[in-house]
């Protein structure tokens, strides 16, 4: 797994040749959510209300790269990193 991103103790992170729909994986204090790159809807897991707000908006800023990074990890590529949330 590639962590993408990191801010306020959250963790953004992806699989490589992980399972449809396109998502990420994000973490914070123990708790881990899958999060619809397309919908930025949380689709298993559980996170605090407001690092979900967080993990969302941070989504939204990036609305290309996500997508980009799920292409590459699929694809068995080096990721990199996405900006955090200021």
């Amino acid at each position: 797994m590639a962590e993408i991103s990191r801010f306020c103790g959250i963790v953004i992170k992806m699989y490589p040749e992980d399972h449809d729909p396109p998502h990420f994986h994000a973490m914070y204090g123990g708790n881990e959510a899958l999060i619809d790159i397309n919908t930025h809807a949380r689709f298993a897991g559980y996170l605090p209300p407001k690092a979900l707000g967080m993990v969302v908006e941070w989504a939204s800023r990036h609305p290309e790269e996500p997508m980009l990074f799920w292409d590459k990890a699929q694809n068995l590529e080096s990721l990199g990193q996405i900006e955090p949330l200021a």
